[in-house]
Protein backbone atom coordinates (compact mmCIF):
# COMPACT_ATOMS: atom_id res chain seq x y z
CA UNK A 1 0.00 0.00 0.00
CA UNK A 2 3.05 1.87 -0.26
CA UNK A 3 5.07 5.09 -0.01
CA UNK A 4 2.45 7.61 0.14
CA UNK A 5 0.25 5.06 1.18
CA UNK A 6 2.37 3.87 4.12
CA UNK A 7 3.16 7.99 4.87
CA UNK A 8 -0.62 8.72 5.49
CA UNK A 9 -1.14 5.49 7.37
CA UNK A 10 1.64 6.20 9.61
CA UNK A 11 -0.99 8.17 11.73
CA UNK A 12 -3.14 5.55 11.55
CA UNK A 13 -0.41 3.61 12.60
CA UNK A 14 0.59 5.72 15.45
CA UNK A 15 -2.94 6.81 16.73
CA UNK A 16 -4.68 3.14 16.15
CA UNK A 17 -3.23 -0.07 15.08
CA UNK A 18 0.16 0.64 17.84
CA UNK A 19 -1.69 0.03 20.49
CA UNK A 20 -4.14 -2.94 18.69
CA UNK A 21 -1.48 -4.67 17.75
CA UNK A 22 0.64 -4.63 20.94
CA UNK A 23 0.38 -5.12 24.80
CA UNK A 24 -0.02 -2.21 27.02
CA UNK A 25 4.13 -3.14 28.58
CA UNK A 26 5.47 -2.31 25.04
CA UNK A 27 3.40 0.63 24.12
CA UNK A 28 5.74 2.99 25.23
CA UNK A 29 8.53 1.18 24.30
CA UNK A 30 7.62 0.74 20.56
CA UNK A 31 6.36 4.51 20.44
CA UNK A 32 9.54 5.64 21.69
CA UNK A 33 11.50 3.97 19.03
CA UNK A 34 9.02 5.52 16.85
CA UNK A 35 11.19 8.05 14.85
CA UNK A 36 13.52 5.50 14.05
CA UNK A 37 11.57 2.95 13.56
CA UNK A 38 9.16 4.87 10.63
CA UNK A 39 12.48 5.99 9.02
CA UNK A 40 13.91 2.35 8.73
CA UNK A 41 10.28 1.75 7.40
CA UNK A 42 10.53 4.40 4.81
CA UNK A 43 13.69 3.78 3.74
CA UNK A 44 13.10 0.87 2.69
CA UNK A 45 10.61 2.74 -0.20
CA UNK A 46 12.48 5.26 -0.77
CA UNK A 47 16.28 4.35 -0.39
CA UNK A 48 17.24 7.53 1.09
CA UNK A 49 20.41 9.10 -0.32
CA UNK A 50 23.45 10.67 1.90
CA UNK A 51 22.14 13.78 1.93
CA UNK A 52 18.12 12.85 2.43
CA UNK A 53 18.57 11.05 5.19
CA UNK A 54 19.24 13.25 8.16
CA UNK A 55 16.67 15.67 6.78
CA UNK A 56 14.22 12.71 7.09
CA UNK A 57 15.44 11.65 10.91
CA UNK A 58 14.56 15.60 11.51
CA UNK A 59 11.31 15.59 10.27
CA UNK A 60 10.75 12.56 12.03
CA UNK A 61 11.70 13.50 15.63
CA UNK A 62 10.06 16.86 14.85
CA UNK A 63 6.19 14.90 13.42
CA UNK A 64 6.60 12.38 16.84
CA UNK A 65 7.06 15.74 18.94
CA UNK A 66 4.26 17.45 17.89
CA UNK A 67 2.38 14.11 18.01
CA UNK A 68 3.03 13.04 21.11
CA UNK A 69 2.50 16.80 22.79
CA UNK A 70 -0.64 17.19 20.75
CA UNK A 71 -2.33 14.17 19.82
CA UNK A 72 -2.26 11.56 22.22
CA UNK A 73 -4.84 12.31 24.34
CA UNK A 74 -7.27 12.64 21.94
CA UNK A 75 -6.56 8.84 21.06
CA UNK A 76 -6.81 8.10 24.88
CA UNK A 77 -10.46 9.77 24.63
CA UNK A 78 -11.05 8.02 21.53
CA UNK A 79 -10.24 4.16 23.48
CA UNK A 80 -11.83 6.24 26.40
CA UNK A 81 -15.24 6.12 24.27
CA UNK A 82 -14.54 2.54 22.83
CA UNK A 83 -14.47 1.46 26.43
CA UNK A 84 -17.93 2.73 27.11
CA UNK A 85 -19.18 1.31 24.08
CA UNK A 86 -17.97 -1.95 24.94
CA UNK A 87 -19.88 -2.34 28.12
CA UNK A 88 -23.20 -2.83 26.31
CA UNK A 89 -24.67 -4.05 23.20
CA UNK A 90 -23.71 -1.90 20.27
CA UNK A 91 -24.99 -0.77 16.84
CA UNK A 92 -23.05 -1.03 13.39
CA UNK A 93 -23.83 3.10 13.38
CA UNK A 94 -21.81 3.43 16.25
CA UNK A 95 -18.89 1.26 15.19
CA UNK A 96 -18.87 3.30 11.91
CA UNK A 97 -18.73 6.52 13.67
CA UNK A 98 -15.83 5.00 15.77
CA UNK A 99 -14.04 4.31 12.43
CA UNK A 100 -14.68 7.70 11.29
CA UNK A 101 -13.22 9.19 14.32
CA UNK A 102 -10.03 7.46 13.67
CA UNK A 103 -10.26 8.48 10.24
CA UNK A 104 -9.59 11.58 11.15
CA UNK A 105 -7.43 11.76 13.43
CA UNK A 106 -5.60 10.09 10.42
CA UNK A 107 -6.00 13.17 8.77
CA UNK A 108 -4.40 15.32 10.67
CA UNK A 109 -1.39 13.30 11.43
CA UNK A 110 -0.77 13.20 7.76
CA UNK A 111 -1.48 16.94 7.44
CA UNK A 112 0.82 17.95 9.79
CA UNK A 113 3.89 15.34 7.77
CA UNK A 114 2.96 17.33 4.25
CA UNK A 115 5.29 20.42 4.83
CA UNK A 116 8.39 18.44 5.85
CA UNK A 117 7.56 15.50 3.41
CA UNK A 118 6.94 18.04 0.60
CA UNK A 119 10.83 19.23 0.76
CA UNK A 120 12.14 15.81 0.81
CA UNK A 121 9.86 14.40 -2.39
CA UNK A 122 11.30 17.28 -4.12
CA UNK A 123 14.67 15.48 -4.15
CA UNK A 124 13.36 12.69 -5.37
CA UNK A 125 15.73 11.07 -7.94
CA UNK A 126 14.24 8.75 -10.88
CA UNK A 127 16.91 6.22 -9.62
CA UNK A 128 14.20 6.42 -6.49
CA UNK A 129 10.87 6.04 -8.21
CA UNK A 130 12.27 3.21 -9.99
CA UNK A 131 12.99 2.08 -6.63
CA UNK A 132 9.62 2.89 -4.88
CA UNK A 133 8.02 1.22 -8.17
CA UNK A 134 10.04 -2.10 -7.27
CA UNK A 135 8.95 -2.00 -3.87
CA UNK A 136 5.16 -1.21 -4.76
CA UNK A 137 5.62 -4.53 -7.10
CA UNK A 138 6.87 -6.30 -3.75
CA UNK A 139 4.71 -5.43 -1.60
CA UNK A 140 1.41 -6.09 -3.99
CA UNK A 141 3.19 -9.62 -4.46
CA UNK A 142 3.29 -10.09 -0.57
CA UNK A 143 -0.15 -8.66 0.08
CA UNK A 144 -1.98 -11.21 -2.74
CA UNK A 145 0.27 -14.05 -0.91
CA UNK A 146 -2.14 -13.13 1.95
CA UNK A 147 -5.35 -12.22 0.32
CA UNK A 148 -5.78 -13.99 -2.96
CA UNK A 149 -5.76 -17.69 -2.56
CA UNK A 150 -6.57 -19.59 -5.82
CA UNK A 151 -9.91 -20.83 -3.59
CA UNK A 152 -12.82 -18.83 -3.16
CA UNK A 153 -12.95 -21.19 0.53
CA UNK A 154 -8.99 -20.90 0.88
CA UNK A 155 -9.71 -17.14 0.85
CA UNK A 156 -12.49 -16.91 2.76
CA UNK A 157 -10.59 -19.44 5.52
CA UNK A 158 -7.56 -16.80 5.65
CA UNK A 159 -9.55 -13.79 6.31
CA UNK A 160 -11.23 -15.54 8.60
CA UNK A 161 -8.23 -16.12 10.74
CA UNK A 162 -6.96 -12.90 10.70
CA UNK A 163 -10.70 -11.63 12.32
CA UNK A 164 -10.38 -13.91 14.65
CA UNK A 165 -6.65 -13.36 15.20
CA UNK A 166 -8.01 -9.59 16.22
CA UNK A 167 -10.65 -10.32 18.13
CA UNK A 168 -8.96 -12.68 20.13
CA UNK A 169 -6.29 -9.35 20.81
CA UNK A 170 -9.48 -7.74 22.19
CA UNK A 171 -11.97 -10.22 23.68
CA UNK A 172 -9.99 -12.95 24.89
CA UNK A 173 -10.47 -16.38 23.19
CA UNK A 174 -13.87 -17.02 21.31
CA UNK A 175 -15.90 -20.02 20.83
CA UNK A 176 -16.70 -22.17 17.63
CA UNK A 177 -20.20 -20.44 17.36
CA UNK A 178 -18.59 -17.16 17.62
CA UNK A 179 -16.30 -18.07 14.77
CA UNK A 180 -19.12 -19.88 12.41
CA UNK A 181 -20.33 -16.03 13.23
CA UNK A 182 -17.44 -14.42 11.87
CA UNK A 183 -16.76 -17.18 8.85
CA UNK A 184 -20.61 -16.76 8.08
CA UNK A 185 -20.54 -12.61 8.02
CA UNK A 186 -17.62 -12.97 5.88
CA UNK A 187 -19.20 -15.51 3.67
CA UNK A 188 -21.97 -12.79 3.17
CA UNK A 189 -19.57 -10.17 2.76
CA UNK A 190 -19.69 -7.83 -0.47
CA UNK A 191 -15.73 -8.52 0.05
CA UNK A 192 -13.83 -8.27 -3.36
CA UNK A 193 -9.77 -8.80 -2.78
CA UNK A 194 -8.69 -9.00 -5.98
CA UNK A 195 -11.02 -5.48 -7.06
CA UNK A 196 -8.62 -4.01 -3.86
CA UNK A 197 -5.60 -5.33 -5.65
CA UNK A 198 -6.45 -3.90 -8.63
CA UNK A 199 -7.69 -0.54 -7.10
CA UNK A 200 -4.43 -0.10 -5.34
CA UNK A 201 -2.40 -0.63 -8.32
CA UNK A 202 -3.86 1.88 -9.92
CA UNK A 203 -3.91 4.19 -7.02
CA UNK A 204 0.49 3.61 -6.82
CA UNK A 205 0.12 4.43 -10.64
CA UNK A 206 -1.43 7.44 -10.13
CA UNK A 207 1.22 8.23 -7.26
CA UNK A 208 4.20 7.58 -10.00
CA UNK A 209 2.49 9.34 -12.47
CA UNK A 210 2.17 12.40 -10.16
CA UNK A 211 5.47 12.23 -8.80
CA UNK A 212 6.90 11.97 -11.91
CA UNK A 213 5.34 15.29 -13.52
CA UNK A 214 6.50 17.22 -10.08
CA UNK A 215 9.81 15.99 -10.65
CA UNK A 216 9.63 16.88 -14.17
CA UNK A 217 8.38 20.05 -13.52
CA UNK A 218 10.50 21.02 -10.70
CA UNK A 219 7.56 22.00 -8.54
CA UNK A 220 7.66 24.24 -5.84
CA UNK A 221 7.41 23.63 -2.23
CA UNK A 222 3.18 25.20 -2.29
CA UNK A 223 2.58 22.83 -5.42
CA UNK A 224 4.21 19.70 -4.39
CA UNK A 225 2.29 19.96 -0.74
CA UNK A 226 -1.26 20.23 -2.68
CA UNK A 227 0.05 17.13 -4.91
CA UNK A 228 0.13 15.05 -1.29
CA UNK A 229 -2.59 16.76 -0.01
CA UNK A 230 -5.24 15.49 -3.15
CA UNK A 231 -3.12 12.04 -3.12
CA UNK A 232 -4.39 11.43 0.79
CA UNK A 233 -7.54 12.70 -0.52
CA UNK A 234 -7.74 9.60 -3.28
CA UNK A 235 -6.82 7.59 -0.48
CA UNK A 236 -10.12 8.07 1.22
CA UNK A 237 -12.37 8.51 -1.78
CA UNK A 238 -11.31 6.79 -5.01
CA UNK A 239 -11.56 9.21 -8.03
CA UNK A 240 -13.27 6.20 -9.62
CA UNK A 241 -16.82 6.09 -8.42
CA UNK A 242 -17.75 2.24 -9.02
CA UNK A 243 -14.76 1.19 -6.80
CA UNK A 244 -15.71 3.96 -4.24
CA UNK A 245 -19.03 2.61 -3.84
CA UNK A 246 -18.02 -0.73 -3.07
CA UNK A 247 -15.87 0.63 -0.32
CA UNK A 248 -18.82 1.52 1.35
CA UNK A 249 -20.78 -1.24 1.36
CA UNK A 250 -17.83 -3.29 2.59
CA UNK A 251 -17.61 -0.86 5.17
CA UNK A 252 -21.19 -0.74 6.16
CA UNK A 253 -20.62 -4.69 6.48
CA UNK A 254 -17.66 -4.51 8.28
CA UNK A 255 -19.52 -2.20 10.77
CA UNK A 256 -22.39 -4.91 10.87
CA UNK A 257 -20.65 -7.95 11.40
CA UNK A 258 -18.43 -5.67 13.93
CA UNK A 259 -21.61 -4.87 15.80
CA UNK A 260 -23.23 -8.74 15.72
CA UNK A 261 -19.69 -10.21 17.00
CA UNK A 262 -19.97 -7.39 19.73
CA UNK A 263 -23.12 -8.38 20.81
CA UNK A 264 -22.35 -12.26 20.80
CA UNK A 265 -19.78 -11.99 23.47
CA UNK A 266 -20.36 -12.50 27.21
CA UNK A 267 -19.57 -10.08 30.31
CA UNK A 268 -16.36 -11.53 30.68
CA UNK A 269 -15.03 -10.63 27.46
CA UNK A 270 -16.70 -7.32 27.46
CA UNK A 271 -14.75 -6.62 30.76
CA UNK A 272 -11.42 -7.77 28.97
CA UNK A 273 -11.96 -5.45 26.33
CA UNK A 274 -12.76 -2.64 28.71
CA UNK A 275 -9.47 -3.46 30.52
CA UNK A 276 -7.58 -3.79 27.05
CA UNK A 277 -8.73 -0.41 26.10
CA UNK A 278 -8.26 0.90 29.81
CA UNK A 279 -4.51 0.06 29.80
CA UNK A 280 -3.97 1.08 26.14
CA UNK A 281 -5.78 4.34 27.34
CA UNK A 282 -3.49 4.66 30.16
CA UNK A 283 -0.36 4.10 28.17
CA UNK A 284 -1.07 7.21 25.85
CA UNK A 285 -2.06 9.38 28.54
CA UNK A 286 1.48 8.29 30.16
CA UNK A 287 3.32 8.99 27.16
CA UNK A 288 1.66 12.26 26.63
CA UNK A 289 2.88 13.48 29.93
CA UNK A 290 6.69 11.89 29.74
CA UNK A 291 8.76 14.32 28.47
CA UNK A 292 10.34 12.99 24.76
CA UNK A 293 13.62 12.28 26.02
CA UNK A 294 16.32 12.86 22.80
CA UNK A 295 13.77 14.80 20.81
CA UNK A 296 13.63 17.45 19.09
CA UNK A 297 11.31 20.71 19.99
CA UNK A 298 8.83 20.64 17.33
CA UNK A 299 9.12 23.26 14.66
CA UNK A 300 8.14 26.93 14.86
CA UNK A 301 4.47 26.62 13.83
CA UNK A 302 3.61 23.21 14.34
CA UNK A 303 0.62 22.03 15.58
Amino acid sequence: MRLLFSLRRMGWWVAVLLPLLTGCSTVRLTYGQGPMLAYWWLDGYVDFTTEQAPQAKAALEDWFAWHRATQLNDYAAWLATAQRLAVDNITPAQVCRLMDEGERHVERAFDQAVPSMAEIVRGFTPAQLRHIEQRYAKGNDDWARDHLQQQPGDRLAAETKRWVERSENVYGSIDAAQRRLIATGLAASPSDPQRWADERRQRQQDILRGLRQLLAERADAAQVQAALRAFAVQFSQSPRLEYRAYRQRLKDANCQLAATLHNSTTAAQRQRAVDKLRGWEDDLRSLARDPVSGSRAPSPGAG
